[in-house]
């Protein structure tokens, strides 16, 4: 294997692989990145078993073949050089990868291309084209709701696609965050369902293009980015009926600012209970009282003007779980429908939005 390219060309398509390759070495070579150049041509290849990522860029091809080789160091070597440098790879003896770019030499050790695990290849026959900007916000809105537990069905969302729309949902047991987008363009011959990883929702929020072309196998979700492609493993597991979980009899409004609550929340939280993160809120005509104590540090209150029709209310959250929400809205306003102290509660944007979003929250006991 021998190849040549500008430094610009490979650095980031590199980087976009250390979020894939696998760094806690449990199968040395899931450290490393299949390179193979061929037909002026290189194609990168990176998987942990769960995620894969399959790249492919332009180069002087002058001989070819195949490697495996660190994807952390081959990075790192290269974000070293210089701006503008041409490098030049060669396939060394005993297993060595030869990097070279001007008096910069280094000879990385390779592992054999014969024990790197196969990586599904998609066919995307389907022919389904998604917007991907859309898709992404559709992510950060579900994003931090998912959990990292035993449960597998939870350690990553929901998506679902049928004509016309695509909806994604995220729980983690406390909270549930929902969100759909209308798409006329798509049209499906039957719905699909699928449990996308957390680890492959976070990688689609780092790649730019317009749209992205989706495909599926048995095993596999795919997902086409220009000249890359997204491998997912599908997450075993029935996902809990979100539908039966989102309040649909919460009388009780508030309406209030987002910027307001969000800096109230903040500043009252600042003395709440390290692990628990709650704060009280009592809501009442006009306004809303918050409230935090903990017995080692003090307590604290503030308040914010409100739009509030219903009962008086006392109720506590996990102010995290808030914040989370309040900073994914872009609205100006935001909307609370409450039910009583115990139970649900359904927060959604002031105002309709592109992408529709629901999120719901637990209360807490305080």
């Amino acid at each position: 294997m021998k190849f040549s390219i500008d430094r610009e060309d490979i650095l980031q398509e590199l980087q976009l692989f250390q979020g894939i390759v696998e760094k806690r070495n449990t199968m040395p070579i899931l450290a490393n990145i299949l390179v193979n150049a061929s037909d002026n041509k290189v194609d990168l290849t990176g998987t942990d078993l769960e995620v894969g990522l399959k790249s492919n860029f332009n180069a002087e091809v002058t001989e070819e073949g195949s490697l495996t080789v660190s994807g952390k160091k081959l990075y790192e070597i290269v974000r070293s050089l210089g701006e503008g440098k041409k490098i030049d790879f060669k396939e060394g003896d005993d297993l060595k990868m030869e990097i070279t770019s001007g008096e910069s030499q280094f000879k990385v050790l390779c592992l054999p291309k014969e024990d790197y695990p196969q990586v599904p290849e998609p066919r995307f026959e389907k022919k389904i084209v998604l917007p991907l900007e859309t898709l992404q916000q559709m992510i950060d809105r579900v994003y931090f709701s998912i959990t990292q537990e035993q449960r597998y069905y939870l350690n990553g969302a929901l998506m679902i696609l049928k004509t016309g729309s695509i909806e994604l949902v995220s729980t983690d047991g406390h909270r549930l965050a929902y969100t759909s987008c209308e798409l006329d363009s798509l049209k499906m011959e039957e719905e699909i369902r699928g449990i996308v990883s957390k680890k492959t929702l976070g990688e689609l929020k780092k790649l730019e293009n317009d749209t992205v072309q989706f495909d599926m196998d048995e095993n596999n979700l795919f997902f086409k980015i220009d000249n890359r492609i997204l491998i997912s493993r599908i997450i075993e597991g029935k996902f809990p009926n979100y539908e039966a979980v989102i309040p649909k009899d919460n009388q009780n409004t508030l309406t209030i600012s987002r910027e307001e609550i969000t800096s109230g929340i903040r500043r009252v939280s600042l003395l709440s209970a390290e692990r628990s993160r709650g704060i009280k809120m009592a809501l009442e005509k006009n306004q809303v009282s918050l409230f935090s104590s903990n017995p080692e540090i003090g307590e604290a209150r503030d308040r914010v003007n409100a739009d509030y029709d219903g009962q008086d209310v006392e109720i506590g959250f996990n102010s995290q779980y808030l914040i989370d929400f309040l900073t994914t809205v872009r609205t100006e306003n935001v909307v609370f429908k409450i039910k009583d102290e115990n139970s649900a509660v359904l927060l959604k944007p002031g105002s309709s939005e592109d992408v529709k979003y629901l999120y719901v929250l637990m209360p807490m006991k305080i």
